[in-house]
């Protein structure tokens, strides 16, 4: 094995990274990580307040992962469910601390509802596609999920 020495000028340097400039990015749109819902039913606090609206973010691989330590998941592997919602639900109407045992008071019509809505963000994401009305040739795009986000 032989050693060789190199200097700076023999090193290519790395690319960096700029950002696309404004006229790239204005045909794309950005990207989400949060999603407004209304839920069904509603989740009726302790009070007996109404709260139907929330926001849902995107999972990361540790919203996934953290959950399968969980003693609660180990003993019932349907109670993943509740943990991993609790982990990526934001807010339920005014409620921001939002954790298991929200969850767990869920109207089952309710969770089944963030169950869906989580599986399309996370595992199908938003599905678009461009099109062009054949009479017109007018651009747009649609949804091929079949309905709106967070509807059922």
């Amino acid at each position: 094995m032989t050693r060789r020495t190199a200097t700076i000028a023999d090193l290519t340097p790395a690319p960096s990274v700029v950002p696309a400039p404004a006229a790239e990015r204005a045909g794309r749109e950005p990207m989400r990580t949060e999603f407004a819902f209304e839920l069904p039913r509603g989740y009726v606090d302790d009070y007996g307040t109404v709260h139907r609206d929330g926001v849902m973010r995107l999972a990361t691989a540790r919203d996934e992962l953290v959950p399968l330590r969980d003693d609660r998941v180990r003993e019932n592997p349907a109670y993943l469910t509740v943990v991993l919602l609790a982990r990526v639900v934001m807010r339920i109407g005014t409620i921001t601390d939002v954790h298991p045992g929200t969850i767990e008071n869920f109207f089952a019509s309710d969770l089944a509802f963030l169950q869906d809505l989580y599986r399309r963000v996370n595992s199908e994401g938003v599905s678009r596609a461009a099109v062009a009305c054949p009479e017109c040739r007018h651009e747009f795009t649609v949804d091929l999920s079949g309905s709106r986000l967070g509807e059922s």
